[in-house]
């Protein structure tokens, strides 16, 4: 025998310093009784608890949807606890970089549409990753993230990023981050092996594992990438100076973000001539040590210094709310 509706609870996992918290919890409540669901749940996060532990909460409650608004960071804790929980997830973007959001091509600013998605759109199996994170001591831990993980430079570039100019000026902010990673950044030796390839080593100033593959301001980090292919997006950066940085800002601005968009374009890039700056690499995980302890960063969150990391996908992982209106695309 099957639950009624008046007995199903949707569970909101909410940053209170991304939101309009009292707006929000009204609509979720209206959209909710209309249709037919019961009083549904509310958790607010706090530092010490970004989301993961709530979301379990709200699972072992029955909830029969979770909805998420907050950051990257709290999307990605979210998700974490939601994986392979068979239960939809909703995305209320509500922080500066959306990540996930702007590649499922959700809209970003109408929170009601998202939670009325909730009980009339469709679920979207999208896949996550784990990052298992060696420390120097030897010590392990695991996270997931939905977006990308990274070593090296781009770590090391959040590490130095004031968390109070980000959140007065977003995603901008990362800038003055990179501004004082680069200086001095030095490259470091690494070896990494994609699941059926073999064995490489290679000296690198960052390295990153994605699931998805748009970046903030239009930018295409990996325009083949899809958060439901079953696999991660491996980008090598191993620039050996200034122009080698050039040819990775040429990559990515220009030839993945302008270039790629259209079939004049794409031939063009056919005719380019070969650099080895920026490295692509595909499969369902990545097995990666340094010969030195690094900035270890999970969608956009400094997670510390590691000696290794290892990568998996969860394919299908989540089920993710889409508004009927967007599924088709």
């Amino acid at each position: 025998m099957t639950d009624s509706p008046r007995d199903q609870q949707a569970a909101l996992v909410y940053n209170p310093t991304k939101v309009d918290a009292e707006s929000l919890r009204a609509t979720l409540t209206d959209e909710g009784a209309a249709a037919g669901w019961g009083e549904p749940l509310f958790y607010e996060t706090t530092v010490e608890e970004l989301g993961d532990g709530l979301a379990r909460q709200a699972l072992d409650r029955g909830a029969a949807a979770v909805l998420v608004a907050g950051g990257d960071g709290t999307v990605r804790a979210v998700s974490e606890a939601m994986s392979e929980s068979g239960i939809p997830l909703t995305i209320i973007p509500s922080g500066t970089g959306n990540l996930l959001a702007r590649n499922l091509q959700l809209p970003l600013n109408d929170p009601t549409t998202m939670v009325r998605a909730t009980f009339t759109g469709e679920h979207r199996p999208t896949d996550i990753g784990f990052a298992r994170i060696t420390r120097p001591d030897g010590e392990t831990t695991e996270h997931g993230f939905v977006v990308m993980g990274g070593m090296g430079l781009d770590a090391a570039m959040i590490a130095n990023t004031s968390g109070d100019l980000k959140k007065r000026v977003g995603w901008i902010a990362y800038v003055g981050g990179a501004a004082r990673s680069l200086v001095g950044a030095e490259p470091f030796l690494v070896q990494y092996r994609v699941p059926g390839h073999g064995l490489h080593r290679a000296r690198v100033q960052s390295v990153l594992v994605a699931n998805c593959g748009s970046l903030p301001a239009g930018l295409e980090l990996i325009p083949e990438a899809s958060v439901s292919d079953g696999e991660l997006d491996i980008v090598i950066f191993q620039p050996k100076s200034m122009f080698g940085w050039l040819a990775v800002w040429r990559r990515v601005a220009w030839e993945n973000s302008v270039l790629n968009k259209t079939s004049a374009g794409r031939r063009m890039l056919r005719l380019r001539t070969k650099d080895n700056s920026v490295r692509y690499a595909r499969g369902t995980g990545l097995e990666l040590s340094t010969d030195a302890p690094q900035h270890v960063q999970l969608d956009g969150d400094e997670f510390g210094e590691g000696t290794a990391l290892t990568c998996r996908v969860v394919a299908g992982g989540l089920l993710i709310s889409i508004p009927k209106e967007r599924a088709a695309t």
